[in-house]
């Protein structure tokens, strides 16, 4: 934990004061070290950056004065839309989504996502948004990134991706492409990610006919984990 998010409703009206307990008390005493009088790293999620003293800390809760003072770092300019993962993979994908900066993710199904991952409690938005929040603590960050499902593929091609597209360069990650992945994209992305097991022919041509350009990272078939970062390393250095 780099950075101890608070929700805006636990900031008192006029106040500076903030009272946390749980997970974030604990990793504070245990990890960080915290006593009274320390300084620690926090911000508001969807707002600002500052840092707290710690007022006070007993069994249950851990007492801070905060002062706010800068902003958040920016979000890329990177749209994900990510075939649904194995529940797992997903849930780590979801920190590492947020880590990273990506603004926005859209998760579809496409023939070879299993129908069992959507009742999986790792798509619930409960858990969808403290895996985000682990991410935003990692980097530092205090902005969660957009998230939307959508169960069928061709619905979201036809209805949801022009849109994600306007302004944008629409880059489709897929092995054996015989297009490596451009460097420093300047422009915003939109980059689509499918499954470990590749998409069907049929729905590749969909996507370059919505128009996404197919490209890879090289000759090895890689799991979508670090694909990932690859990606949003590659197109933003």
């Amino acid at each position: 934990m780099n950075l101890l998010l608070i929700e805006p409703e636990e900031l008192e009206d006029g106040s500076r004061r903030v009272r946390v307990g749980g997970r974030r008390r604990r990793h504070a005493e245990q990890i960080l070290r915290a006593g009274p009088g320390a300084s620690l790293r926090v911000g508001v999620v969807g707002g600002r950056i500052g840092t707290a003293r710690v007022m006070a800390l007993d069994a249950e809760t851990l007492d801070l004065e905060v002062r706010l003072e800068r902003d958040p770092p920016p979000k890329l300019a990177f749209q994900l839309v990510l075939a649904l993962p194995r529940p797992p993979v997903f849930r780590r994908l979801l920190s590492t989504v947020s880590s990273l900066g990506i603004e926005r993710l859209l998760v579809v199904g496409t023939a070879r996502t299993e129908k069992s991952f959507w009742q999986s409690r790792v798509v619930e938005p409960g858990a969808i948004r403290e895996r985000l929040l682990l991410g935003l603590e990692q980097a530092g960050d205090t902005i969660l990134p957009e998230v939307e499902l959508h169960r069928y593929f061709e619905p979201l091609v036809k209805d949801v991706l022009p849109a994600c597209l306007v302004g944008r360069r629409g880059l489709l990650a897929h092995p054996g492409a015989g297009r490596p992945c451009p460097h420093g994209v300047a422009d915003p992305v939109t980059c689509f990610v499918g499954p470990e097991g590749g998409l069907l022919d049929h729905e590749i041509e969909k996507l370059v006919g919505a128009g996404f350009l197919p490209v890879d990272l090289g000759e090895r078939v890689l799991r979508v984990e670090p694909v990932i970062p690859m990606l949003v390393g590659r197109l933003a250095s």
